[in-house]
């Protein structure tokens, strides 16, 4: 081989490699936002995310960009805050449980027997998405959107037709959820404590006879398979939201802020829509399977219900969250009602 072949070679290889490095280059965005989520791959909540992914990268010419991290690989709710603390995740998705951790009034969005349809849920989060955006950011996140995982419901192995029927039986609740802890207080129900990888063994052990999930979260955690029933009057309304660290968003310029926002928002709010679905399908895949759907309470249990509710409601207004947004809450839905009447 001649000298001239030889350096023909070289450049064409180094024109080759140069090649490859730039279009490494030009896939990492210049703000890559690490994100984790529990949901799994291949969910409707990841297909949003990835989606959400492509459109930030095309709205910001690439310069932003997530990189996910599904199916809980990163850890529970505690583990993902404590990175997103020391800035090893940028960004996640969180429940109403992980969402308190950081700031408890968000525990408001989810008081059992609080909201009487999707519509008042709805109606507050557009009331009050900016006065717990500003909440958020004081704690050194900003809320991007919020999401839903969905009406919650007593599923277990007895029949839960009553409060009466929880008196004597195993029920799991999430460990460390104040809200759980004190709407079982109120019920006379002593509670299994234990983190959600423990409970399907639970179930099929015998060491608890019920659990409360969203239809969905039952269908995909598959502890459907190892209980009977369904009570179909829903506890609350279990909200979650994706928060992106205040580091990370303080290094975006102005545009990218916006953009950002704007189509987390948009995303998001289409996630949600699309949950509320897969609840709905989720119940009719259940009620194929087996499950039995128990008839909803009448109007003198329904009312027990709301006094149990509003009971814990009170007893944890300046424990758990502020009284005073309580009371607003409270106010905005009760003038909501009466326009409605």
């Amino acid at each position: 081989m001649n000298a001239r072949v030889a350096a023909t070679i070289l450049l064409g290889i180094t024109l080759a490699l140069a090649s490859v490095a730039g279009a490494g280059a030009a896939d990492t965005p210049e703000h890559l936002i690490k994100f984790a989520s529990l949901a799994p791959e291949g969910s409707s909540w990841m297909k949003q995310m990835r989606a959400l992914d492509e459109a930030v990268r095309d709205s910001t010419g690439g310069a932003v960009g997530f990189k996910l991290y599904a199916g809980g690989v990163q850890g529970d709710e505690p583990d993902v805050l404590r990175k997103m603390r020391f800035g090893q995740l940028h960004a996640a998705g969180f429940t109403g449980n992980g969402l308190g951790e950081i700031l408890p009034d968000v525990r408001i969005l989810e008081l059992p027997f609080f909201y009487r349809g999707k519509d008042e849920i709805d109606f507050v989060l557009d009331e009050f998405t900016d006065e717990y955006d500003r909440a958020f950011r004081e704690r050194g996140y900003v809320l991007l959107g919020w999401t839903e995982v969905g009406y919650v419901y007593f599923f277990s192995n007895v029949p839960i037709r009553d409060l009466t029927d929880l008196h004597g039986i195993k029920v799991w609740t999430w460990q460390g959820d104040p809200l759980a802890a004190a709407l079982f207080d109120a019920l006379a129900v002593t509670p299994v404590p234990l983190s959600v990888p423990e409970v399907m063994t639970a179930l099929q052990t015998g060491m608890i006879d019920a659990v409360y999930a969203s239809p969905m979260a039952a269908v995909s955690l598959q502890w459907f398979t190892r209980v009977e029933y369904m009570n179909t009057q829903p506890i609350t309304n279990s909200m979650g939201a994706v928060l992106l660290s205040k580091r990370v968003w303080d290094q975006l310029d102005g545009n990218e802020q916006r953009v950002l926002l704007s189509l987390s928002r948009d995303h998001l709010r289409r996630l949600t829509m699309r949950t509320r679905a897969d609840n709905r399908k989720s119940i009719e895949e259940m009620e194929k399977a087996g499950i039995e759907l128990l008839a909803p309470p009448d109007s003198a249990a329904l009312a027990r219900y709301r006094e149990i509710g509003a009971s814990v409601r009170e007893q944890l207004a300046g424990e758990l969250y502020a009284a005073d947004l309580l009371a607003k809450i409270r106010q905005a839905l009760e003038r909501r009602r009466g326009e409605d009447q």
